[in-house]
């Protein structure tokens, strides 16, 4: 038991090496294919299916020069999912929960679509800055509202999947631990708590997949106003 209830979100060592690295690489072994089969194996069908409903939810909004991004908006889901994912089996360690991981990912990805933006359409990209029919003496606070919700963006990114992940597996172990300590003086109300236990974790399988989703289409959004 951790003497800390955030002692689980420290990146583990084992022999003074960081397993941040080896636990983002076992996400490999989730996507291979099978090899040398006259037909695809049932779950390479199934995620072929996912990937293609996933892409067409995602892309349709965006035009179509946007949708060269494509392959890249699909890695991200899909390196997000797993890796949220990973972090509810045992003894496993989720690397999304550690900020500095998603904001690595966030702030290159945001500053991409405005990028974007400014090379394809830089009149169309800056327009957004200041609503059309804005009084002259509320240009210049407008715009500088505007440009702190456009900085802002990449922050709301980072944190809000942390914060999700985070608040999720707090819970799990304060109900883990309630449990444990019910089960020798209550038994019944120890059965309850692991009935709501085993309820909290369907609902933080639920997050793990809606949180990936809700990061690459919040990119998708930002990609489609700069294209």
């Amino acid at each position: 038991m951790n003497t800390n209830l955030f002692d689980q979100f420290l990146i583990p060592n084992l022999l003074g090496t960081s397993l941040l690295t080896p636990a983002l690489l076992m996400t490999i072994a989730l996507v291979l294919n099978p090899q040398n089969l006259w037909l695809q194996h049932p779950t390479a069908t199934i995620k072929t299916w996912l990937i293609n409903q996933i892409t067409k939810q995602i892309m349709t909004p965006i035009n179509k020069s946007g949708h060269k991004h494509s392959l890249t908006l699909i890695s991200i889901l899909v390196l997000l999912l797993l890796t949220n994912l990973l972090g509810l089996l045992p003894y496993t360690f989720t690397p999304t929960t550690q900020l500095s991981m998603n904001m690595a990912l966030a702030i290159p990805l945001w500053l991409m679509t405005v990028l974007t933006g400014m090379r394809t359409q830089p009149t169309t990209s800056l327009a957004h800055l200041l609503p059309e029919g804005t009084p002259t003496p509320l240009i210049p606070v407008l715009i500088m509202i505007e440009t702190i919700s456009l900085l802002i963006r990449p922050i709301a990114l980072g944190v809000r999947l942390t914060a999700n992940l985070t608040a999720g597996h707090l819970l799990i172990q304060l109900i883990s631990i309630a449990t444990l300590n019910l089960w020798p003086i209550m038994p019944p109300l120890s059965l309850l708590t692991l009935t709501t236990l085993i309820l909290l974790l369907l609902l933080e399988f639920a997050v793990a997949m809606i949180q990936a989703y809700v990061f690459v289409l919040l990119l998708s959004l930002y990609l489609q106003e700069n294209t």
